[in-house]
């Protein structure tokens, strides 16, 4: 059975709402499992004022118990702290419009100046509002707090296999790290990572993305940047070609670019395998001269495919880099329209980030994590840990036979 999770809530709503179905039984998960990515989610050098109401923390509704999963789908619930200057306006009830109080509370509220990069006019042409409060309170990134819960389940869930999934932030605006000064020791580039604000390996450049994004705020603007996402330990054969639905890379791409403030993904080489041979760009293979039965036989001189070759994860570290635009909320807004008045007007302004790269890091590594976790589910099978593992032990004693 395929790991699937659905979120439901709005941004300023009571709580936020998730459902992981798919995980199975006997997997060890408490709440500080998926605490701590929340937290990290939270941090970040250029986030706004939203971060200092909430502290998020996840509560389990149901499928797990003593502190194990119990096989059912797992049910978590996140409080919103603001809803309580919301209840009124983000009411799920009929208000009352005669009273005046009540009346102004919720105009208070409506917005029809739409912002331009946002889903807001997109939005409202589709679903009929005339309020973009009905658009933007479901389409805000406040979303991406659920994807980070339910992708800290499956990060457990990968945990048992050894596999770990890491971020770190290559570019800020103008400010960027040497990818090639920074070599393939993922574990060590992680721990750098978040040590920094913005969640950079190099000490120095860190410093220059926080000028960037002091400017940025200066200047009523925003900032977007580059991430790179990898996933150790992931064993070769995930994925297969037999099926474009059924390709690593294509999994890949869909549940990164989903991400709110994507707009490029690129696996391995990405885009640069368009400016070099082949003879540069794809892997060699040789045969492991210290090879002794307790590993893969076959190595690679290189990792230019980042991890996937014709659909399937390959036994390298699997490597992405994802593109994030600038928040469209700014300080000084840009030219847009009034749907309401239908004339022309400065965008709406809602409380807003300056800069979610850092972040924007942790929530991409929840969409990997997911999508590794599914398809490892899906090749291995079975409805509990123990059960799963056995399975995987088996294959990869069959793998270094080869």
């Amino acid at each position: 059975m395929p790991i699937r999770f659905l979120t439901a809530g709005e941004s300023h709503g009571p709580e936020l709402n998730i459902i992981v179905d798919g995980i199975p039984a006997e997997l060890d998960l408490v709440p500080e499992d998926i605490n701590k990515d929340l937290k990290r989610r939270q941090g970040g050098y250029g986030r706004g004022g939203r971060m200092k109401i909430e502290k998020d923390q996840v509560s389990f509704t149901g499928g797990v118990r003593l502190g194990k999963t119990i096989g059912g789908p797992i049910s978590l619930k996140i409080t919103n702290n603001d809803f309580k200057n919301w209840e009124i306006p983000m009411s799920s009830l009929t208000q009352d419009l005669s009273n005046v109080e009540i009346k102004e509370k919720i105009q208070s509220k409506f917005v029809s100046r739409v912002r331009p990069g946002h889903a807001d006019l997109s939005g409202a042409v589709k679903f009929g509002h005339d309020d973009i409060r009905n658009v933007l309170e479901r389409s805000s990134a406040r979303e991406t707090t659920s994807r980070v819960a339910a992708g800290a389940v499956c990060k457990a869930f990968l945990n048992k296999f050894n596999i770990n999934v890491f971020s770190y932030v290559l570019r800020i605006g103008q400010a960027s790290v040497d990818e090639k000064m920074l070599g393939n020791d993922y574990s060590n580039l992680f721990t750098k990572a978040e040590a920094s604000e913005v969640r950079c390996p190099d000490s120095v450049i860190s410093e220059k993305m926080k000028e960037v994004i002091n400017e940025a705020r200066a200047k009523g603007d925003t900032v977007g940047g580059l991430i790179q996402i990898v996933v150790t330990g992931v064993p070769i054969g995930l994925g297969s070609y037999t099926q474009w639905d059924k390709r690593l890379n294509g999994k890949i791409a869909g549940a990164l670019m989903s991400v709110h403030t994507v707009k490029s993904v690129e696996i391995g080489l990405g885009k640069l395998v368009s400016e070099n041979f082949g003879s540069s760009v794809h892997d060699q293979i040789y045969v492991d001269p210290e090879w002794r039965n307790d590993r893969f036989r076959y190595k690679r001189k290189t990792n230019n495919s980042g991890g996937i070759e014709g659909g399937m994860s390959t036994g390298e570290p699997i490597v992405c880099t994802v593109s994030t635009k600038p928040i469209p909320t700014l300080i000084k807004p840009l030219d847009s329209v009034d749907i309401k008045t239908k004339t022309n007007t400065p965008a709406h302004f809602e409380r807003s980030d300056i800069c979610v790269v850092p972040a924007a890091g942790v929530v991409l590594e929840a969409m990997l994590a997911y999508v590794i976790s599914d398809s490892l589910l899906e090749k291995f099978g079975g409805d509990s840990i123990g059960e799963i593992l056995d399975n995987y032990k088996r294959y990869l004693a069959k793998c270094y036979e080869r």
